[in-house]
């Protein structure tokens, strides 16, 4: 059994959530994807450092977990497109507080 089937069994939604968004990158590329719909070279010049595989495998993970939705259009080239899923939209406001929670914090650090 893979540790989210074993989080699904307990129901342990805090860390459903952990496992979902565990990797470096995921949280950026949700927050990239907010505003809508970016073809592949947009999110990787918007995340500065990050490599094409770890990106790559980033948005198939998030794809798999039902957060991201990615598009391919039968075009030459080939054209794909990544949007946030209506459950992806709706971890925006987790970040938001997560955002907040970061302000206090980098004020707690400064006294």
């Amino acid at each position: 059994m893979d540790r989210k089937s074993e989080l699904l069994e307990i129901g342990c939604p805090i860390g459903i959530t952990q496992d979902i968004i565990a990797g470096k990158w995921k949280i950026l590329i949700i927050w990239r994807l907010k505003d809508g719909v970016r073809r592949f070279n947009e999110l990787q010049k918007s995340l500065p450092g990050i490599r094409q595989s770890s990106l790559t495998q980033q948005l198939r993970e998030l794809e798999q977990d039902g957060l991201v939705n990615r598009e391919v259009y039968k075009v030459v080239p080939p054209k794909v497109e990544y949007s946030l899923t209506d459950m992806g939209r709706k971890f925006i406001r987790v970040l938001k507080e997560i955002g907040e929670w970061g302000f206090e914090y980098i004020e707690y650090l400064k006294k």
